[in-house]
């Protein structure tokens, strides 16, 4: 569904260039659940963000359901994460004003379509809020608000759905139950997810976790668990 081909990106912050991502090349499969981890500035965020899109690598190629984005101009690019993109982030970014449902409903609006009310309470539904429509972000909790978030992302059925860190501003609870709701998406509905984190115990809710370090990916585990999964971040930080 996803294709990195010898990625690259650097920024300049300060005297030296960084060099966020060094000649990255995965693929992630349709109906995959994928967990990225490793130490702080190892590229994580980089990553993601140019495999949705958000961000264009400096060299490389990047494909999604086999669509070059380095081919695409600002405009189709836009319309691309649009409808076939669906990103979440740790903080839930909902309109403190609107209700749920409109929350759900903004991805309509930004593309200039009256909302698809159908839509809108479907996705609700399938992140268990049916019931909590005209809720104001501030009569939810952090979970349901993360739910909303997930549902506003769902609501243009993308192709792929990222995850940046959506369990990091929430109680150990609210993440569990995030966390099953993501496991759930792939496994009933064939949602191919990419999720980065920095929390062992998520990451045991993928099929496999990629390990980044320096910007260039060094590792790589199938039917994790969270202890295997912590022995070898504690391996990449003791070898920093």
């Amino acid at each position: 569904m996803v294709s990195l081909e010898q990625v690259e990106r650097s920024y300049t912050t300060g005297p030296e260039p960084v060099r966020a991502l060094r000649g990255v090349s995965v693929g992630f499969e349709r109906g995959s659940f994928t967990a990225v981890m490793g130490p702080s500035g190892s590229g994580k965020s980089t990553l993601l963000q140019c495999a949705a899109g958000l961000d264009r690598p400096d060299a490389g190629a990047v494909r999604i359901d086999g669509v070059d984005l380095g081919a695409l101009d600002e405009k189709r690019l836009t319309e691309l994460r649009r409808d076939h993109v669906g990103f979440v982030f740790q903080q839930f970014n909902l309109l403190a004003a609107l209700t749920a449902e409109q929350n759900v409903g903004l991805p309509f609006r930004l593309a200039g379509r009256r909302p698809d009310r159908a839509a809108v309470r479907a996705a609700l539904e399938q992140v268990g809020l049916g019931e909590r429509l005209t809720h104001l972000p501030s009569q939810l909790s952090g979970g349901q608000q993360q739910r909303v978030a997930i549902a506003r992302a769902l609501v243009t059925r993308p192709k792929v759905l990222f995850a940046d860190e959506p369990t990091g501003a929430l109680d150990s609870s609210s993440g569990r139950a995030v966390l099953r709701l993501l496991r759930g998406l792939v496994d009933e509905a064939a949602q191919t997810t990419v999720m980065v984190t920095h929390d062992p115990t998520a990451a045991a809710h993928a099929d496999r976790v990629l390990f980044l370090a320096d910007g260039r990916l060094v590792d790589e585990l199938a039917a994790p668990s969270a202890e295997a999964v912590a022995a070898r971040m504690t391996a990449l930080e003791t070898a920093k």
